[in-house]
């Protein structure tokens, strides 16, 4: 069944195009390691780390998630998200408390763009993050108004005001708990608009966020 697949419809590497294979090695090496402090243009207030830049196989991953609905690459970034995540509560970079909650938020995304997508690219790998590390969760509580733009092409002062004021909480803060190290989640970050929109966003419901996390850091 496999072989007639792979026929059809024929396997390639989402980072490199590797023929035979979804994720080859040489691409897991490469979205392997610790991630690196990110100081975006518009400072979100709260710790950010990116994966690595956006180049490679990391780059062309969350592209293929995102314009060829490749959800079966949400397994190695999620997975690698994961162990990025571990290390950053074992060094006590994100929360010296290692047995208070995780929860994971996905940044907000167009409706229009997720159902294009067959899903949101982000939440299903923060989703694939929690299955590995134990006492987390995701809780998509957050949700971008209508009148947000796609944010390609647009400068950093265009992308700022596209998304002020239009994300908003759809979760109440009570369901998350007290207590909970929160941890806001994207796969690109530019100028940072939309990671400061979804902190801001959160606080004012009373939901103090840790930080963020992202897969790729663009310039």
């Amino acid at each position: 069944m496999r072989a007639l697949l792979d026929l059809v419809l024929p396997l390639e590497c989402g980072g490199c195009g590797l023929p035979g294979a979804g994720w080859c090695a040489a691409c897991a090496r490469e979205l392997a390691g610790h991630p690196v402090a990110l100081r975006p243009r518009v400072d979100p207030g709260v710790p950010c780390w990116a994966l690595g830049a956006h180049s490679g196989a990391r780059r062309n991953a969350v592209i293929a998630m995102k314009e060829r609905r490749r959800r079966d690459l949400a397994d190695p970034l999620g997975t690698a998200l994961a162990e990025a995540l571990a290390w950053l509560r074992e060094v006590g970079h994100l929360d010296p408390d290692q047995f208070a909650p995780l929860v994971l938020i996905p940044a907000p995304t167009r409706a229009r763009a997720a159902r294009r997508r067959g899903g949101d690219p982000v939440t299903a790998m923060a989703r694939v993050a929690a299955r590995r590390l134990p006492g987390c969760s995701v809780v998509p509580a957050l949700r971008l108004s209508a009148g947000a733009r796609d944010s390609v092409g647009l400068s950093p002062q265009a992308r700022r005001a596209n998304v002020d004021g239009r994300v908003s909480v759809r979760v109440p803060g009570a369901t998350i708990g007290p207590g909970a190290n929160v941890v806001v989640v994207d796969d690109v970050v530019t100028t940072g608009a939309t990671l400061t929109e979804s902190v801001r966003t959160l606080c004012r419901a009373g939901v103090p966020v840790s930080g963020a996390i992202v897969i790729v850091a663009a310039r």
